[in-house]
Order: structure tokens, then C-alpha cells, then sequence
């Protein structure tokens, strides 16, 4: 089994690398970024894929993966882990029908409710304390998901009709259109930017690039928030007007 994932401040990374471990595999898994993850996973039978939901919908970098390698996913075992700050719908639902067009067979669904990842907005934003419970009670929903599996009986969370109504209505109908293509809509403060370089060597998508001592974004934002939740001079913002606070998933584990 290999485990697959794009993750922005490192919940869903966390969360796929507790899967594993708990099902008894010593190795990592593997960023979607990385060149060398595709020819790690053409020969495995048996995938776990995971990533963020944004707006109970697939990451537009995600969904850009899975159909551009179309060809590898025929016959392949796949168990889903949808990462989310609060509610997802169908989540796993959405990414189980886009492989299952190409062949893929899908074992199950699992969503993990994690600290939230966007930095520019009071929402959802939660105490130290509460961050880190809700971490301890997402290893031990994995725990029990892989003892589920071994016995048979692997979640399908997010896979049935009623999590597909729950993900339409819920948001995905409201802001259908802020997932199906990269945003233009990343801000950089030129006051606050000091030109440190780190933004653009952190972006998966190669839209931020340092110019003339300041950083510079295109229309290419995934949403991903790693830009955001790593600058030192908390200069970017995408969704708020001000960075509230950087997230990383370390800081609770």
C-alpha cells in the first residue's frame, strides 16, 4: 500500500502518514508534487489518497492530477481521506466518481474533521487546547478505521447518495464556481513583503515569483494556504484582509 496526498499546512499529510503507521507500513507517503511519486504508485495496487476539501469539492490541483495521470488508476484499490475544517458533504464522494470513471476501484471514504487551515479568518478559528483534541480524536477515528478495515469493514464516508445532497446544497451549488479553476485572487502587502524568496519556493503551483525585492502572485492560486501560513512578515492574504493565524499542524501534535 502507498499513500498519496497534497496538503497545504500539513493536516492531511499527518493524517494519510497516521493511516499508514497504523496499518503497519513503516514509509511515508508521497506529495503529489513530487516527480517521483507517479512511478511509486504505477505499480501499487493498493492506494490511500488524501487531501484537503475546500468548499465540498476536490482541490482544482488535485482533480488536475488525477485526470492528466488518468491512465494509472484502472484496477487500482483506492481508500479516500478527506481533510476538512468543519464540513465536507461528500468530500470523498466527489473524488471516488472522477477515479471511478477511470476504472478505479474504491474501497472507502474517510473524513477527518482538523485545525483549520485558512489563516485570514476568524471563523473557525479554535484554542490551542481545542486544536489539539481535535487532533487526538482524528488519530483515533484512523485507528479505528484501519481496525475497521482489517476486519471487512471499511468507512464509506462521503460515498453515499445522501452525502452527495449533503456536499451540493450544503456549498458546493453556493460556490461551485471558486473551485473550478485556480484563483487570481492571492494578495500580497509590497510594504510588508520583505523579498525572503520563501512563498515562491513553497507554492505548488509556481504563481508566486520574487521581483525587483518583492513578491509577485499570478492567477494560479490553488488555495492551498501554504504561502499564507508560512510568510514571516504575514504579507499574503487570499480570503480576509489580514493574516489572524498561521497554521501549522505541527504545533499539536
Amino acid at each position: 500500500m502507498t499513500g498519496i496526498y497534497f496538503s497545504g499546512t500539513g493536516n492531511t499529510k499527518f493524517c494519510v502518514d497516521t493511516f499508514l503507521k497504523e496499518y503497519g507500513y513503516s514509509t511515508n507517503s508521497f506529495s503529489i508534487e513530487d516527480n517521483e511519486t507517479l512511478g511509486r504508485i504505477e505499480n501499487e495496487n493498493e492506494i490511500v489518497i488524501g487531501y484537503p476539501v475546500q468548499y465540498s469539492n476536490i482541490p482544482k490541483i488535485v482533480k488536475d492530477y488525477i485526470i492528466y495521470n488518468r491512465h494509472i488508476w484502472k484496477g487500482k484499490s483506492i481508500f479516500i481521506i478527506a481533510t476538512m475544517g468543519l464540513f465536507s458533504g461528500d468530500g470523498a464522494g466527489i473524488l471516488a466518481r472522477l477515479l471511478k470513471n477511470y476504472g478505479a476501484i474504491i474501497v472507502g471514504g474517510l473524513h477527518l474533521k482538523m485545525p483549520d487551515s485558512i489563516c485570514d479568518e476568524k471563523a473557525l478559528k479554535r484554542s490551542f487546547e481545542e486544536n489539539k483534541k481535535i487532533v487526538m480524536k482524528a488519530e483515533e477515528k484512523i485507528c479505528k478505521s484501519v481496525c475497521n478495515i482489517k476486519n471487512g469493514k471499511p468507512p464509506q464516508e462521503g460515498l453515499g447518495i445522501v452525502y452527495h445532497f449533503a456536499g451540493l446544497f450544503g456549498q458546493r451549488l453556493y460556490f461551485f464556481w471558486k473551485t473550478q479553476k485556480y484563483t487570481d485572487k492571492l494578495k500580497i502587502n509590497t510594504i510588508k513583503c520583505i523579498g525572503c524568496g520563501l512563498c515562491e519556493k513553497l507554492c505548488p503551483m509556481g504563481n508566486i515569483a520574487v521581483k525587483n525585492g518583492i513578491a509577485a502572485s499570478s492567477d494560479k492560486c490553488t488555495m492551498c494556504y501554504r504561502c499564507i501560513s508560512k510568510c514571516p512578515t504575514q504579507a499574503i492574504t487570499l480570503l480576509g484582509k489580514k493574516v489572524i493565524e498561521q497554521n501549522d499542524v505541527s504545533k499539536y501534535l
